[in-house]
């Protein structure tokens, strides 16, 4: 399947600031970290999509799904041309269809999870529990009228565009070294700052991977009511000298 279409109700990005060395050996090839004032950025995307169908069918038949993915901005080179993206290694999803068709039908496998969503007005609370642990989210706040001052991106608009560019995922195959890879296309694009008391995920949390002091909350931005189709991209894939060299800058994160 190319391609399949439905409407975004809401997609939370929760943006946290990373250490550029730390997720420099974390992130595998062909990628890198992409940059924002000499620090990576990474975060979890929670949405929420109905209708979600192929092209030119009835809205009727389309599912709904909550869904999240881990991710974190990178580029890599294609043909000699610098793209951008991020790179998901791991996605969930309250569907059990798409935990069965992700991988199979279209991009993007999916670990079949619990999700606890409610919104009350402005007010947003969120929790997912991964399946086989290391994936629990937990999401509490509301939408905000300022972009915080703390946030790397100087302004709304700037964190806007940042993310706006990186509209292609690529995420682990479930062959090792394969990614493959789905763009998010919208009609139209407009984000709010969101305002959490509470954003965690024990993804990031892990220690093992990001050492404490190495993950700090940046800016949270919210997508409502769009219009989208999502497009399977040809997938990437590592060359085994290059997966060799990536385990051994992981293992040095473990073994400094």
């Amino acid at each position: 399947m190319a391609s399949v279409v439905g409407r975004i109700e809401r997609r939370l990005l929760i943006n946290f600031r990373v250490d550029a060395g730390v997720l420099g050996r974390y992130v595998p090839p062909p990628f890198r970290p992409r940059l924002v004032a000499g620090v990576g950025m990474g975060g979890v995307c929670l949405i929420g999509i109905s209708a979600l169908r192929p092209p030119r069918t009835p809205v009727w038949i389309g599912v709904r799904s909550e869904n999240m993915a881990h991710r974190f901005a990178v580029e890599w080179e294609d043909g000699g041309v610098r793209r951008q993206g991020v790179y998901i290694p791991r996605r969930d999803t309250a569907s059990t269809w798409m935990a069965w068709a992700g991988g199979r039908v279209f991009p993007g496998w999916h670990r079949l999870s619990a999700f606890d969503v409610s919104t009350q007005g402005r007010r947003l609370t969120i929790a997912v529990r991964g399946a086989g642990g290391g994936a629990d989210v937990d999401v509490v706040g509301q939408v905000a009228s300022d972009f915080p001052g703390s946030s790397v991106f100087p302004s709304l608009e700037d964190a806007s565009s940042f993310f706006r560019s990186g509209s292609a995922g690529y995420s682990n195959a479930r062959r090792p070294g394969r990614y493959e890879g789905v763009e998010l296309l919208t009609d139209g694009w407009s984000v709010e700052p969101f305002q959490p008391e509470v954003a965690t995920t024990s993804f990031l949390g892990d220690a093992a991977s990001f050492p404490r002091g190495s993950v700090e909350f940046d800016c949270a931005l919210l997508m409502r009511g769009l219009d989208c189709r999502f497009r399977a991209l040809p997938p990437l894939e590592a060359h085994p000298a290059e997966r060799l060299a990536c385990a051994a800058r992981r293992t040095a994160i473990t073994n400094p």
